[in-house]
């Protein structure tokens, strides 16, 4: 194999050939020709891309390799690690955006003698975009001044083939574009080395933030407004922001502020910006209202790129003097060592020094610290900071002078860690001699993390998508209706207005008791179950009609027999036979137009998720596997989790995209009776014998899954019993459904004084 050839792991390789790793594991016990590892470890080693791709094609399993899964594969593969190599192809992917000319004239050069020129090319247009190079003189702490620097032609070397790759790549879709979908690879890969903030919560923060517009003036004459964020991470705050701006960024990690650097400058203007969404050529950009200017080398005028410093925040703050008109912020949460001894006198604590344990404190005021007077900032804040004791003396000082203007809880899953429902904290700077605000907004998201609701509930799920109990099932990540929570978010904002269990305008006298608890689940009773007091009737008049259909629905005594000794066949026989077809389901909801039939849908038989698509486009319009539509017949089976569940797919549920961690089973109508697959496939001993245990979890094979060999006209007898029984067990989640809602608004009703006990 050649020196640093680009190495491929075993996730890559199903990637490539569109498999699971399963499969992949198999071909390396069944072939004896498959390509042996070359690095990586005895669990988890790597293999040679190129002798990947060719035993693939020669397999036939593989037709060609996409020019983005290539360059991404050799940024995986880079001797060097990811990160460097997404420097260096951040680099010059910057210089083939400003400089095309020249980028031309080096990629003609042999591949040393471009490494050796391309540093002093890449030092001009980091520059030009960022700023001069640090010198390497710095005093203990200090922030650098900027989280880039060239690449020497020694590191260059082993990347030029990849760079070449990589201008390819953004000759295709934008320079922007194609660094935007090697970091998002990257992300994706390491979720836990990165805290991650989701690019629609990025946007809703920025517009929480945004100035209004003067409709007076054209888009290019708006102001210029300056926007920080002192905990960049990798900068998803700052792209979100649209329109003129001045860009101001520090990062503790000199890697992660090199990607954040390279990250916001080629989404910065110049050529390819109107790729980078319409939202943003919508709002019409300040430079390209004045027409392109091409110095003499063909390359386009740079535009002022962003400010980015590496160093720790708190310690060495980099922007001492900056009064910003914004500051957007997703801090680090919990940190203890955050310099509290150290820090102890420092200017910025106008609102008291921060307890040890809140970290969170200190950057609320370091951010108004670096706020112009009037200035808006909004913080992504753990919900203990708005109610732990040690903080009250900080949230009373910040309630008295004005400077908190509204607490807002999202729904569990709107950004890490997942499993809580974060803050989103509102802060606006004092001004002098003007009277502080008297109030405070507080405002509850977290009952829209499930699906848009269903006006008539659907199969199995009550009105408004809750499940028994007024629980929404499934949050989290999966089941989130972002532009839900959106427009509540900016209507209470924008509104300050009280919505019944939504938002409250709270008097800033009420909150100054002993605790100063800002958490708004303590001031905004949620809503009565059922629809309050005046729904119960109602409630109970559907109980009651349930239940009468459900007495009509159960099944006659069983008679009882000795057990059957029928010959068998298996899901994975009659695959082969083409009876059946077998799909795996990919899709989750959102990033399909589609509904998705998610795992959580088949085991309470509720109705397919239907969420807006949020995840952006693939890069270049490359579309991600297309997803598996259902159609009338279908079974749907679990592959996770040990229980029995089979789903019959019907008419209303035709259409809609298979989830992931689904197994779809594809009768032949001629041959196999849907129900009768979905009865059987529900034995718990059939369900015992085709699955596989790991430490925390089955997993079933649906393949070894058992089949009685019966007519076609014995099967539909059967096939007509389990669909009465399917009903029943459907009337049955119904009813306990709206039990379930009838007792806890009963609850509800009797102790907040709405419902007498006579």
């Amino acid at each position: 194999m050649p020196e640093n050839a680009t190495e491929v792991t075993a996730a890559g390789i199903a990637r490539l050939a569109g498999v699971g790793r399963a499969a992949v594991s198999n071909w390396r016990r069944r072939y004896a020709d498959f390509p042996q590892p070359v690095g990586g470890t005895g669990t988890s080693p790597s293999f040679a891309l190129a002798e990947v791709e060719q035993w693939l094609r020669d397999q036939g399993k593989l037709a060609e390799v996409p020019l983005r899964e290539r360059v991404w594969q050799a940024v995986a593969g880079h001797p060097a690690g990811a990160g460097r190599a997404l420097i260096h192809v951040g680099c010059a992917l910057l210089l083939v955006r400003d400089r095309p000319t020249a980028w031309l004239e080096l990629a003609a050069a042999p591949d040393e003698r471009m490494a050796a020129l391309l540093p002093q090319a890449m030092e001009h247009v980091l520059t030009a975009r960022l700023g001069p190079a640090a010198d390497g003189v710095h005093r203990a702490g200090a922030p650098e001044p900027t989280g880039v620097h060239a690449p020497t032609a020694q590191d260059l070397l082993p990347s030029v083939p990849l760079l070449r790759a990589a201008a390819e790549l953004a000759a295709g879709i934008g320079a922007g574009q194609a660094f935007e979908f090697l970091l998002g690879r990257q992300l994706d890969a390491n979720p836990r080395q990165y805290t991650l903030t989701p690019p629609q919560l990025a946007e809703l923060m920025v517009d929480l933030a945004e100035p209004p517009k003067d409709a007076d003036r054209a888009a290019r004459e708006q102001p210029v407004r300056s926007v920080l964020d002192p905990a960049a991470g990798t900068g998803a705050l700052l792209r979100a922001v649209g329109g003129p701006a001045a860009l101001y960024a520090q990062e503790a990690d000199p890697a992660l502020a090199a990607l954040t650097a390279l990250r916001l400058a080629l989404a910065a203007e110049g050529p390819g910006r109107a790729a980078e969404g319409p939202r943003r050529a919508a709002e019409g950009p300040r430079r390209a209202a004045e027409g392109p200017r091409r110095p003499a080398d063909g390359a386009h005028r740079a535009a002022p790129g962003p400010t980015v410093r590496t160093g720790d925040t708190l310690r060495a703050d980099a922007f001492p003097e900056l009064a910003a008109d914004t500051v957007l912020c997703h801090p680090p949460f919990n940190e203890r060592n955050w310099g509290h001894d150290e820090l102890a006198y420092d200017p910025r604590w106008e609102y008291g020094l921060p307890a040890r344990t809140e970290s969170e404190l200190a950057w609320v005021q370091h951010v108004l610290a670096r706020l112009r007077d009037g200035g808006t900032a909004v913080l992504l804040m753990p919900p203990a900071a708005a109610s732990r004791r040690s903080g009250r003396r900080i949230r009373a000082g910040l309630l008295r002078r004005g400077a908190l203007r509204a607490v807002i809880a999202l729904p569990a899953g709107a950004a890490p860690p997942y499993g809580i429902p974060l803050h989103l904290w509102i802060l606006c700077k004092p001004e002098p001699g003007v009277r502080p605000a008297a109030d405070l907004l507080l405002a509850d998201t977290s009952d829209l993390s499930g699906p848009a609701p269903d006006a008539s509930g659907g199969p199995g799920r009550p009105p408004g998508g809750k499940a028994a109990g007024g629980k929404t099932p499934g949050g989290g990540r999966e089941r989130f209706d972002w532009p839900a929570v959106r427009s509540a978010v900016l209507d209470a904002w924008r509104d300050r207005a009280d919505v019944e269990g939504v938002s409250r305008v709270v008097p800033v006298i009420e909150l100054l008791d002993d605790d100063v608890d800002l958490a708004p689940a303590r001031h905004l009773p949620r809503p009565a179950s059922g629809g309050g007091a005046s729904g119960l009737g109602e409630v109970r008049e559907r109980l009651t009609e349930t239940l009468r259909l459900t007495t009509g629905l159960v099944p006659p005594a069983a008679s009882p027999a000795e057990p059957a000794h029928r010959p068998l066949t298996t899901v994975g026989e009659l695959a082969r036979a083409g009876a059946l077809f077998l799909h795996s389901g990919t899709a989750v909801p959102g990033s399909t137009a589609a509904p998705v039939l998610t795992e959580h849908d088949v085991l309470t038989g509720a109705a397919p998720t239907a969420l807006p698509p949020t995840g952006e486009e693939a890069p270049g319009g490359a579309a991600a596997d297309d997803p598996v539509l259902l159609e009338p017949g279908d079974v749907v089976v679990p592959v996770l989790g040990g229980g029995t569940a089979a789903r019959v797919v019907d008419a209303a549920t035709a259409g809609a995209a298979l989830g992931r961690n689904l197994q779809l089973l594809r009768p032949d109508p001629a041959a196999v009776d849907p129900w009768f697959l979905a009865g059987f496939l529900r034995g718990t001993a059939n369900h015992r014998q085709a699955s596989s245990y790991a430490s925390t979890a089955a997993r079933l094979d649906a393949r070894r899954l058992q089949l009685p060999r019966m007519p076609l006209a014995e099967q539909q007898r059967y096939g007509e019993r389990f669909r009465e029984l399917a009903a029943f067990e459907d009337a049955l989640r119904t009813a306990g459904r709206l039990g379930g809602q009838l007792v806890q608004g009963m609850y509800d009703g009797l102790t907040d004084g709405t419902v007498t006990p006579g």
